[in-house]
């Protein structure tokens, strides 16, 4: 379990608070997907997470284990991050060394990484492009590349921070195939930091901020039914639901099958 208990945190002593008094707890298993327009919080709650930075005051904890000094190396360990721009995290000449480099850094006998990094490019579609250098993949590609090198480590939490927001819509459908597939095995913890709603539909449950306070805790369902929290927090609902509140009769949903039997009733 990831349990965040009364946060704040400031950038420096004389800033507004980037997060303020927040508190949650995810179930292992769970996606959830973190809600929020830009300067929400949602990014430096990222951060947290991951402990490029400390909290002000509050505690941060994943099994009952609170970050510290003592416990952030382990706690590490058990997080994987993918970050918005792919340019920043691919660190290898080409997709095979990419995959390879943070098994390489565990120290895993090279007997293995080769079937890891065959195991986890066939998940993410990639196995036809090892021996691809980075400047010739597109940004999609990219991504699948960096959830591959985060799954080959076995996380057991997988923060994915704005993965889709600079991809096409084919790159983004692709991405959140492949979130979905890691989803099913409930196996991982997964934390989508997000302001496209079209992507928070497919989380257990969302937690929407604003202004850096945590304003609204629900599924994705029960956050679009709440237009004053839809306002506060400037999200775009998706286009079928905004056409299924259009429709007299009919109980608005997001799900496209759901609407065209509706209709059909």
């Amino acid at each position: 379990m990831v349990k965040v208990d009364n946060i704040t945190f400031s950038y420096n002593e004389s800033s507004k608070p980037a997060l303020s008094e927040v508190s949650f707890e995810i179930e292992h298993g769970q996606y959830v997907a973190v809600l929020g327009h830009n300067g929400s919080g949602k990014s430096t709650l990222s951060k947290l997470l991951v402990a490029l930075v400390k909290p002000n005051s509050g505690t941060l904890s994943i099994d009952d284990v609170v970050y510290s000094k003592e416990t952030i190396k382990d706690i590490r360990k058990k997080i994987g991050i993918i970050f918005q721009n792919p340019d920043n995290q691919f660190i290898g000449a080409s997709v095979e060394d990419d995959i390879a480099f943070g098994l390489e850094n565990k120290c895993v006998p090279r007997s293995e990484i080769g079937k890891k990094i065959e195991e986890y490019a066939t998940k993410v579609g990639m196995i036809d492009y090892l021996d691809r250098e980075p400047e010739f993949l597109s940004g999609g590609q990219k991504q699948r590349v960096a959830i591959a090198s985060v799954l080959a480590l076995d996380p057991q939490i997988m923060i994915f921070d704005e993965v889709t927001s600079m991809l096409d819509p084919k790159g983004k459908d692709r991405i959140l195939s492949i979130i979905r597939e890691i989803q099913k095995t409930r196996t991982k913890t997964l934390i989508s930091i997000t302001h496209d709603m079209d992507e928070a539909i497919l989380a257990d449950y969302c937690l929407v901020f604003s202004e850096g306070k945590l304003i609204a805790k629900g599924s994705p369902l029960e956050i679009l039914k709440n237009k004053k929290i839809i306002d506060i927090a400037k999200i775009d609902s998706p286009f079928i639901y905004k056409l299924s509140e259009k429709i007299k009769g009919i109980d608005p949903t997001y799900n496209e099958d759901e609407l065209l039997e509706a209709l059909w009733k």
